[in-house]
Order: structure tokens, then C-alpha cells, then sequence
């Protein structure tokens, strides 16, 4: 199956399909709405949610959890969402490879957003294997212009297949590729621009890569265009005197809290999650990050807080 093919099902099947511009591809649409704080849905929490009242706008789904025909993953998730907004995000898209596209894998992803209509879908600016092999890993990708076109030929042939622009996360790195042409902020910026697509600022990746890296996060911060950002990640990591390890296992520590600070005074009023995918605790010591989310920005953006009532 071809994207084109998909857009043309789309509109034979009475779905509306997506604008396209002169040469074909998708028009950027209205920005996604502010949702406000929520959380990573993890499997350890469902009861918890569905048997209270949790103080959570909504959820981030891993997309891969629930691209199954039926199961109790899937029952949870669709009785969570009938009472929270929920957002997908995936980690196999593999957007930045240069193997064939996945269709079979695609036309998942495009099922289960059909399924439950998140806000938007997300995944990461990166690729995950290599000659069918997955390796379970966000790999990272060199910032060149050739590298720059084909991720953005990529984007257009996904925003196309699904139907609707996609929302793309910048990924913690441990190395990198050596005689750039552009910064990381840079290639953002122009694949963004160039695509459609939306960006995920995932505030601890961006403390992870300065640190590891040895440049200013907050540089990073500014070089990103005000206007595509629509959801901020906050997490932990390991600290290993050399280098920082994003792993999800922690709270979330002061420097990547105060760049959060700042990244609102530059981005405005984003939707915002906290990730914990390791050493897991209970749903209400994660409610108090939350909480501290709602905290800061009524601090930063006391008119934000005002028009949602943050919490």
C-alpha cells in the first residue's frame, strides 16, 4: 500500500482526508490544544485511576502497548480514556531509517488512533533498527543536509499515511556523528518547518545531550521555534560523574526543573507529562511531580493558570 493509496481509502471511506498543498503534502494545521499536566500511563497505575480521582488533565499511552487486537491492556485503555484526554507515543516509528517503510506497522498505528482518537501521535527523531533487526534503542541520526532530506521525505510519507501531522520528540544521545552542517536545534527547526510535523521538547533529554556533549541547554532551548512546540517531557536519569544516562528511574532533579522553568517562559503554556518507566512507584508519589509541574507554571505563567485553573 502506498501513502497516496491511504489518503485516497481515506476519502472513499467518507474520512475526511488531509489538506494537501501544491506539491502534495500535508498543510500544517491548527496547533493541538493545551491539555495541561498529565502523566505516562503505566500498567501499575490502572487500578489506582480508575478506582479514584486522580488530579491528572490526561494520559500518554505508549502506542506499541496497545496495537493489539483485544486484551486487557487495551480494555484498560479505552475505560481510562472515556475520562481523560489521551495522547500516543510511540518508539518504533524508526522515522530517521533508511529501510523501506513499515506499513504493516503503520497501518497499526493508524488502526489504533483510529481506536482512540488521541490529541495527537508521537514518536521520536531517531531510528530504531537496522536490516529488520530492532534494537530496542533510540539511535541517533547525523545533522546534515542529506540527512535532513530524507527525514523529511520520511515524515511527509507517515503524515500522509496516517492522515494527520505527526509530532516528533529529540532524543537523549551519548555520541555524535562527526562534521555536521547544523546544530540538533537547527536540523529541528528546518524539519519542522520543511514537513509539518510538530516537536515533543523533551526537557531532561536536553539536560542529558548538553551534559554528555558539553553545550548549553539552555542555547538548545532558544534555537527551538516558539510556535511548534505542543508537549514538554519531564523525567529522571542516572548520573555517572562522566556522563548522564536518560533513564526514566528517577524523579525529576533541579537543573532539568528550573530549565523546565525556563522553557515555559520561552514556549508558553505547553502540555506537559511526567515519564517513569523504570522503579516505578506509587501513583501518588508521581502526583506530587505533577503537582510541581502545575506549581511552576502558575509561577511562571500565572495568565495560563488563570485560564485553565492548572488543576
Amino acid at each position: 500500500m502506498t501513502p497516496s493509496a491511504s489518503i485516497a481509502e481515506k476519502s472513499a471511506s467518507g474520512g475526511a482526508a488531509p489538506a494537501l498543498d501544491t506539491a502534495g503534502r500535508i498543510r500544517a494545521g491548527a496547533k493541538p490544544p493545551f491539555l495541561g499536566f498529565g502523566l505516562g500511563l503505566r500498567p501499575q497505575h490502572y487500578n489506582d485511576i480508575l478506582d479514584g480521582d486522580p488530579p491528572i488533565d490526561w494520559f500518554e499511552v505508549i502506542s506499541e502497548n496497545y496495537m493489539i487486537p483485544g486484551g486487557k491492556p487495551l480494555q484498560m485503555l479505552e475505560l481510562i480514556r472515556e475520562r481523560y484526554p489521551v495522547v500516543m507515543h510511540g518508539v518504533s516509528l524508526s522515522i530517521a531509517s533508511t529501510a523501506p517503510p513499515d506499513y504493516e506497522y503503520l497501518s497499526g498505528l493508524r488502526d489504533l488512533a483510529k481506536r482512540v482518537e488521541p490529541k495527537w501521535v508521537s514518536d521520536h527523531l531517531c531510528w530504531t533498527g537496522v536490516h529488520g533487526k530492532n534494537l530496542h534503542d533510540l539511535m541517533p541520526i547525523p545533522y546534515t543536509h542529506e540527512s535532513l532530506d530524507h527525514v523529511v521525505d520520511r515524515v511527509q510519507l507517515v503524515q500522509d499515511f496516517l492522515g494527520r501531522e505527526i509530532v516528533l520528540e529529540n532524543v537523549s544521545t551519548y555520541v555524535q556523528f562527526a562534521n555536521p552542517d547544523m546544530t540538533e536545534w537547527e536540523f529541528l527547526t528546518e524539519l519542522s518547518r520543511r514537513s509539518g510535523c510538530w516537536l515533543l521538547f523533551d526537557v531532561n533529554n536536553v539536560y542529558v545531550s548538553a551534559f554528555n556533549h558539553g553545550y548549553d541547554p539552555y542555547k538548545f532551548l532558544e534555537g527551538i521555534p516558539r510556535d511548534r512546540v505542543v508537549q514538554f517531557h519531564m523525567a529522571g536519569h542516572t548520573h555517572m560523574d562522566t556522563h548522564i544516562v536518560d533513564t526514566h528511574d528517577h524523579p525529576v532533579c533541579d537543573d532539568v526543573w528550573d530549565l523546565y522553568a525556563a522553557a515555559l517562559k520561552r514556549f508558553g503554556a505547553v502540555s506537559t507529562i511526567i515519564e517513569r518507566d523504570d522503579n516505578i512507584p506509587p501513583l501518588d508519589e508521581l502526583l506530587v511531580e505533577v503537582q510541581k509541574l502545575r506549581d511552576i507554571a502558575a509561577e511562571v505563567l500565572p495568565e495560563a493558570g488563570e485560564a485553565r485553573q492548572l488543576g
